[in-house]
């Protein structure tokens, strides 16, 4: 039986004062073998990003079937006010777990990371920077990778082939570069690779990097007005390839900031970590109200992220494109 009228029905939804969320998966299921220290590396990286972020920042934490433990720990975490939303499920797959955390809120930029990001000062405004300087950035990274223009950046590419604001230019952190390829195993044979990268150079000579690495990077909410409900792997699979393709459905680009905003820690403790030190920047001006852009369509989609990737895969093609872009001679063989 229902007596009387639900003050709340049909009163519209006050605008958030957020500008910018952050949606953080978490899954320990023990503290054993490969999460034996998963805790201590999930305390650091929440540390880090109450210590760097600004205050119109919203907190998203989905607990993604963790064990009594972090679920305590992020539940007085939440008492305390430092999280804003916790989401407790029982372990859905991390994709799934990240689209929990996207939904019921229109905060324009949103950015997903990994419980391994320890996130240094600055992240905050060098991301907001790198949307005001580039209209069509749509995903921005904040650590700096190898080659990353050949993962869904070929609308970009097509976009500034004849433009010399493309171009290779020096690495601004050849070391933050080498501590992450430590950090996931990766082999670091090819030295070029410390030395040039392939940026955009937008106006004042303020520069970003192409492509943008999954474990944490920020994209515009926008694109994320319609989204599926159910994606079937816990992790890998086709997921990554969901978050890949979204942006380019609305042609934005990605980027990374031309310096290293974080670290990866991985799934074992270094006595480094508990070492650095971050704060935040609550005087800096954020922009809000970033371009937004409709649906591509088909034909364009297909020119610039089907056709003309499968000709950039081509030895020679490529050889021509690092010539044109002024990757120096000596490196353009074994790029």
């Amino acid at each position: 039986m229902r007596v009387g009228f639900n003050p709340h029905k049909d009163q519209i939804q006050e605008k958030q004062d957020y500008l910018h969320q952050v949606v953080l998966p978490v899954f320990i299921p023990h503290q054993e073998d490969y999460f034996a220290d998963s805790f201590k590396i999930l305390k650091l990286c929440l540390n880090s990003l109450f210590a760097t972020v600004h205050d119109r920042t919203f907190i998203t934490v989905v607990n993604n079937g963790s064990e009594p433990s972090i679920v305590a720990y992020l539940d007085a975490l939440y008492q305390e006010k430092k999280i804003h939303e916790l989401i407790h499920t029982e372990n859905i797959g991390k994709l799934n777990a990240i689209l929990k955390g996207l939904s019921g809120n229109n905060i324009e930029l949103v950015t997903i990371a990994d419980s391994d990001v320890l996130f240094l000062s600055h992240w905050q405004i060098e991301t907001n920077r790198v949307f005001q300087a580039f209209p069509k950035a749509g995903v921005v990274g904040i650590v700096p990778q190898y080659k990353g223009f050949n993962a869904k950046c070929h609308n970009l590419l097509w976009d500034y082939l004849w433009n010399d604001k493309l171009r290779f230019i020096p690495v601004k952190n050849p070391e933050a570069i080498s501590k992450f390829y430590t950090s996931i195993g990766w082999d670091k044979s090819n030295p070029d690779y410390l030395k040039q990268a392939l940026g955009l150079i937008g106006s004042n000579d303020f520069k970003a990097y192409l492509g943008a690495g999954h474990f944490v990077a920020t994209y515009k909410k926008d694109m994320f007005e319609k989204i599926v409900t159910f994606i079937g792997y816990k992790m890998g699979g086709d997921s990554e390839r969901y978050l890949d393709a979204i942006p380019l459905k609305k042609d934005y680009w990605r980027l990374t900031t031309y310096d290293n905003h974080a670290y990866h820690m991985g799934n074992v403790f270094e006595d480094w970590m508990a070492t650095v030190e971050a704060k935040a920047d609550n005087t800096a001006v954020f922009k809000s109200n970033f371009p937004t852009y409709k649906k591509l369509n088909r034909f364009s989609y297909f020119l610039k992220n089907d056709l003309f990737r499968k000709i950039f895969k081509n030895k020679r093609v490529k050889r021509w494109f690092y010539r044109l872009k002024k990757l120096p001679k000596e490196m353009i063989p074994n790029y």
